[in-house]
């Protein structure tokens, strides 16, 4: 039930020494406002760094050819060699933990361009050959059209996605081009949609310079036969994506005669590895915010602690006349410590508010996320983190009365009434 009187006790016993109450909470709203502004600027660090990621799958890998570092089977060293679309078939019978696996070939070799002509505009751009499955990988947004599809690979059809900097640089402002031709190599091919990258800064920019063909059409008007340059694999949730990559090179090495210990002859970038390291990375900068944070907090709550001793100290007659008229030991300890849950709380609240606070105005302040040079991206406070900083609070205001609590009821009642201070 609610103590009218003791809450009015509180108070005035706070607002008796004003600056000094002030000088007290402060400590303690210092500690959760920073806590709260560090876990935000940690958050927006996050955001931003995975923002230029876009929607890659995380739980993914590529492998690609490399020219072999070890003698086997009587083959020399520093043999060229390339995988070959039967592959694909091989690893997805022999690894089962893989949910996803398509090939690309780079049209003309790898960073090589391709002359593009539309009427009068010409370029030059990268062509990658593709099946439907990257978009499942490395999925763009469809800015006009579709994406390329099982059928266009298999009627080998000379159909063409553009990325949006190649759209630009070709057609005139507005224009739609699907269904429109350009030139590739002298061979016509219709447009059927233009991309969008989901990737920001570099690597968007890259992105959206690129032109999609299917990937029989590039091995059919590039001359590769039967040639991958790389496969693009994603394992099963559950799947351990390091364990996938050592099976698929596995595979690959027995079928391409290259010894079992020849790990220069695979080039390989695990994303999967490289999430896991980011994630780790980030739950310790976490764990270090809230170190600092906790601590700073405990600072001022030793403050707290402090000042209740030193109130405690003043008012030891008025402790003394209440415990000889019959007040029992847990009043008192319930009185002091509700004093210092109340400073500590209010006080923490007020930090914590100011904290979201500014949080929130830095968000709109950091300005465009598509801009891909933001250091910090949209900066936000968990409802989680929030409610788990509100019962820390509450708990380090307990544990800042329990001393002078313990101290107050620890006073004979005949000496505390006597005490002159």
């Amino acid at each position: 039930m609610f103590d009218y009187d003791k809450w009015q006790e509180i108070l005035h016993t706070l607002r008796k020494n004003k600056l000094r109450t002030l000088l007290t909470a402060f400590g303690v709203f210092w500690g959760v406002f920073m806590l709260v502004i560090m876990l935000g600027a940690g958050k927006g660090l996050q955001n931003a760094i995975y923002s230029g990621m876009g929607d890659f799958a995380t739980n993914s890998m590529f492998v690609w050819a490399q020219p072999t570092t070890m003698p086997y089977d009587g083959f020399p060293r520093n043999r060229y060699y390339s995988f070959k679309i039967e592959d694909m078939e091989a690893i997805k019978n022999a690894v089962s933990a893989i949910d996803v696996i398509t090939p690309t070939v780079n049209g003309g070799g790898w960073r090589q361009t391709t002359n593009v002509v539309y009427q009068m505009q010409k370029g030059a751009y990268e062509v990658k050959g593709i099946m439907s499955g990257e978009n499942k990988i490395d999925p763009v947004d469809i800015y006009k059209g579709r994406y390329i599809n099982e059928i266009d690979n298999l009627h080998t059809r000379k159909v063409i996605l553009i990325g949006y900097r190649v759209y630009e640089e070709l057609f005139a402002k507005g224009e739609d081009p699907v269904n429109k031709y350009v030139k590739l190599n002298g061979i016509y091919f219709k447009v059927i949609g233009v991309f969008k990258s989901r990737h920001t800064g570099g690597w968007g920019e890259q992105q959206n310079s690129l032109m999609f063909i299917p990937f029989t059409t590039t091995q059919q008007i590039y001359n590769y036969p039967n040639n991958v340059d790389h496969f693009s694999i994603v394992g099963k949730p559950d799947a351990d994506i390091s364990q996938v990559e050592s099976s698929v090179k596995a595979v690959l090495a027995r079928r391409h005669g290259i010894h079992p210990d020849d790990k220069g002859a695979f080039g390989s970038n695990n994303v999967g590895e490289r999430f896991k390291k980011m994630n780790g990375l980030f739950l310790g900068i976490r764990g270090l915010v809230w170190f600092v944070g906790v601590f700073t907090l405990l600072a001022g709550v030793i403050g707290v602690s402090n000042i209740m001793l030193i109130i405690i100290r003043e008012r030891t007659q008025e402790i003394g006349i209440k415990r000889a008229v019959g007040a029992k030991p847990v009043k008192i300890i319930s009185m002091i410590i509700s004093e210092s849950v109340f400073l500590t709380s209010i006080a923490g609240l007020l930090g914590m508010a100011t904290g979201i606070y500014l949080v929130s105005l830095a968000d709109k302040l950091i300005g465009n996320p598509e801009a891909g040079n933001a250091v910090i991206l949209n900066p936000e406070i968990d409802i989680r983190v929030a409610i788990t900083a509100v019962a820390v609070l509450v708990v380090f205001g307990m544990l800042a009365g329990i001393i002078p609590a313990r101290r107050a009821v620890s006073i004979k009642p005949i000496e505390a009434i006597h005490d002159q201070n």
